[in-house]
């Protein structure tokens, strides 16, 4: 089933036997930009390690449900998570949609579900405008392409994310009243350089006759002037030489340039803007530098996504029984080899599975790896609390001996309960 047929399916099904009345809110939208501020290749640069990050997130359906927890019970769901649609994986579904998000402060996915109402596909909309609209009670999302073309979906089957979320009650602020004039400077500042770039391979000459000339004869003296002492051919290039009848006065052209320290105050600042720095874009940062940008910037947005991700292709009922999505991050990847090593403890304890830690030395799983590890002295306090419920007076050595000999991991009962 194709979208369009999914929508005008959805679209029969509300207007069934119903009289509605379609209301647009004034203003209740947000215009993307056309594409020209992405080929700045300083917003690229800025852009790129964020969308490079949310890529690596990965999308797991996670089911809690009486005590139990199973990662991936659906087959379904893994396979929409991991093959979103026919032309993409889920890294460059989750790319192609942090894109849009930096760019718009708004990102759009369609949901496609089947006639059971099962989510299958899943689609980033690369829209240009888009209108919130009411049909009844229904809100509708307008979604205006490049082409002209225009779709409307039920609000309810788009994931969507945002930032800047302050005055307007559905879409995020656009970002293109503050980033406008930065960019401005910044497109004004590069002319200015390749203007004055190319004046300085120009060189510019005054000859100034004493007596008077006619045109003609004017112009064939500059033009033997350019061709004896201008042209790179000519063997006096480089030297010039003029009698008491003219003087030869060079001209030097003075352009503008802006100086570095302004260029690099409104790098500076761009960078601010997308919240980035020069490190992070360079990719020379270090564990900690990585780590605060991760919190501060790609974290939110890991959340945002499972929040809209679990409301959108769950009902309130599968959410009710434990169901939701959840995006894991996998920034220990960018940690010190003395990081991942103290990880060990985590392992022993059962906090992290062998395969789980092997991942962060970006090594392949092993048999038996995801099965969580403890070491015998690091027993559960339900079991140690059992044993001081038996203590009295009578077995207090007895039963000191059990618990020296729990934490000690003693032969005589193999550390077992």
């Amino acid at each position: 089933m194709g979208i369009r047929d999914y929508v005008a399916r959805k679209l029969m099904n509300v207007t069934a036997g119903t009289a509605f009345k379609m209301i647009t809110e004034t203003g209740n939208g947000f215009t993307a930009w056309t594409g020209d501020v992405y080929d700045s290749d300083i917003v690229r640069a800025c852009i790129r390690p964020f969308s490079k990050a949310v890529g690596k997130l990965q999308a797991k359906h996670v089911r809690r449900y009486n005590g139990r927890v199973d990662v991936n019970p659906e087959p379904y769901m893994r396979f929409l998570l991991e093959e979103p649609n026919p032309y993409m994986g889920g890294h460059t579904l989750l790319e192609k949609v942090a894109t849009q998000f930096v760019l718009n402060n708004n990102a759009f996915v369609l949901v496609i579900r089947d006639e059971n109402g099962l989510p299958v596909q899943q689609y980033p909309v690369p829209a240009i405008m888009v209108e919130a609209k009411y049909v009844g009670l229904e809100l509708y999302l307008k979604f205006t392409f490049l082409n002209g073309k225009t779709l409307n979906v039920p609000y309810s089957e788009v994931i969507h994310i945002r930032n800047d979320f302050k005055d307007n009650d559905i879409f995020g602020e656009s970002p293109y009243k503050a980033l406008a004039p930065l960019m401005e400077v910044v497109n004004t500042t590069d002319q200015g350089i390749v203007k004055a770039i190319r004046n300085s391979g120009v060189i510019r000459w005054l000859l100034k006759y004493t007596t008077p000339m006619r045109p003609e004869d004017l112009k064939k003296n500059v033009q033997e002037f350019v061709d004896n002492y201008l042209s790179v051919s000519s063997p006096t290039f480089g030297a010039a030489g003029v009698d008491s009848k003219a003087d030869a006065i060079r001209i030097e052209p003075k352009d503008y340039v802006p100086n570095a320290l302004q260029q690099a105050n409104t790098k500076e600042r761009i960078y601010a803007f997308f919240n980035t720095n020069e490190k992070i874009v360079h990719s020379n940062y270090t564990e900690d530098e990585w780590n605060s940008y991760f919190e501060a910037v790609i974290e939110p947005v890991a959340i945002q996504l499972g929040e809209e991700y679990s409301r959108k292709l769950f009902t309130r009922r599968e959410r009710g029984f434990g169901n939701g999505i959840y995006f894991d991050a996998s920034n220990l990847q960018c940690a010190s080899l003395s990081t991942k090593l103290a990880l060990q403890a985590m392992v022993d304890r059962g906090a992290l599975t062998p395969n789980e830690w092997r991942e962060t030395f970006n090594l392949s799983p092993v048999a038996d790896g995801d099965k969580p590890l403890r070491r015998l002295d690091t027993q559960t306090v339900n079991q140690v609390r059992r044993l001081m419920g038996d203590m009295n007076l009578e077995n207090i050595n007895e039963t000191r001996m059990e618990i020296m000999k729990l934490f000690e991991g003693g032969e005589e009962d193999g550390g077992k309960d």
